[in-house]
């Protein structure tokens, strides 16, 4: 299969990214920070997520990579390609429900509420879950050692350091509604963990 597919498609997953994001991103940055963890190791994590899902454009505009290719068959193409997409669904979705609530970073902003609906309903965190499945879906498209699955060593590497540390912050915001609230929920899959 001709690795234009892939090139093709991850082009149009990363406008898709983009165009989801940058509504929230500019309807976000116009409502004060009132509590910010933004530390050295926010800032790497953001370093590492910002350089992981530049590299399949890179590998995409030039011949960089070339030299961890490998051949691209249909079935993984079609397989990475669901993921991609269930991963932005998801990741519009939880943009949508959050509304002015989100952030790129660890920050409270001026009257935060805690979001509980939606496809927060039944997971604390989907847009990380979002951005997994694209990591994946990536990783499986892109034929590439290195291109393909970056993002999602990206994606774990901020779920592992962040996750905690991003409810901590709201248990201490939102005290006992928020330990109400994950009681009832999962962190990243709904009825499993």
């Amino acid at each position: 299969m001709n690795p234009w597919f892939a090139k093709v498609t991850i082009l149009v997953a990363t406008v898709a990214m983009v165009a989801i994001r940058a509504p929230h991103g500019r309807q976000s940055r116009m409502i004060k920070v009132v509590e910010s963890r933004k530390g050295s190791l926010e800032i790497f994590l953001l370093a590492v997520a910002g350089i992981a899902f530049l590299i399949p454009i890179l590998w995409i505009a030039t011949t960089w990579f070339a030299f961890a290719d490998y051949r691209l068959y249909l079935a993984p193409f079609l397989a990475g390609s669901l993921l991609l997409a269930l991963g932005l669904w998801l990741f519009y979705r939880s943009h949508s429900d959050l509304g002015t609530n989100w952030s790129v970073t660890l920050e409270i902003r001026e009257a935060h509420g805690l979001v509980t609906d939606g496809v927060y309903r039944r997971v604390r965190h989907p847009m990380y879950a979002a951005l997994l499945l694209y990591g994946l879906g990536q990783a499986i498209v892109v034929p590439n050692w290195v291109a393909g699955p970056v993002y999602a060593v990206a994606m774990v590497l901020i779920c592992a350091f962040r996750l905690g540390r991003e409810e901590a912050l709201m248990r201490e915001h939102f005290k006992s509604a928020y330990d109400a609230y994950a009681s009832r929920t999962k962190r990243l899959i709904p009825g499993v963990w």
